[in-house]
């Protein structure tokens, strides 16, 4: 297992996405090894692949991981995304957790029941206008940097511009109240790596669609 990193997954987002991003913005090339039928994923747990019988799995420098937060971590920190001393590192992860809680919630929308489709998405735009977005507006504005933590692009900075750009797909003037995560977007997207994996016909997947979800899920259950 050497060369470029190898994502196993199946085609879409879910939790690899911020994994993908990652890899992106620290400039690494990696390949995918999608998931197509269940018999893909008992594949995988059968040759021992999987740790805890479950992806997303990235094999990287050796090591098959699972667990998307150590995945996450191990990329940040070999490619110099992570702070620069431990309370940097805290706060970031501080920052992250938010933000993979805010994920989540957005992630899980196409697959929930019919009836449950607008209560879901009226919490996730107020979990996200009043719990979340408020937070990360404070903290840019009073660190008075370009970035969250320091003054040094970090996995933080990544994320939330995942995050902004995920929310943006589900209601386009969530930014509304929020001038200084409008101009946050604006910078963080013309990264040079992250502008690349912007444009059209890079790894990163579109937004899932109902129509996809039935696949998915025969993949898992």
């Amino acid at each position: 297992m050497s060369g470029k990193p190898k994502l196993h997954y199946f085609n879409g987002r879910g939790r690899m996405e911020p994994i993908r991003w990652l890899l992106a913005a620290a400039g690494v090339e990696f390949e995918e090894c999608f998931m197509e039928a269940k018999d893909d994923l008992i594949k995988l747990q059968k040759d021992g692949s999987l740790l805890f019988q479950q992806v997303p799995m990235v094999e990287i420098d050796g090591m098959k991981m699972v667990q998307t937060r150590a995945i996450l971590n191990y990329i940040a920190g070999k490619y110099n995304l992570y702070g620069k001393d431990l309370k940097e590192r805290a706060l970031i992860d501080m920052y992250v957790e938010a933000m993979m809680d805010l994920n989540e919630l957005l992630l899980s929308y196409p697959f929930q029941p019919a009836d449950k489709k607008e209560q879901h998405f009226a919490n996730t735009v107020d979990k996200a206008t009043n719990r979340y977005f408020p937070v990360f507006e404070k903290v840019l504005k009073d660190h008075g940097q370009d970035f969250l933590v320091g003054n040094q692009f970090s996995r933080a900075d990544v994320q939330l511009l995942e995050i902004l750009l995920m929310a943006e797909e589900c209601k386009p003037d969530i930014l509304a109240r929020f001038p200084v995560l409008q101009r946050f977007k604006a910078k963080i997207s013309n990264v040079p790596t992250i502008k690349k994996f912007l444009q059209p016909g890079s790894q990163r997947k579109p937004p899932q669609e109902e129509k996809d979800v039935p696949k998915v899920l025969k993949i898992f259950y």
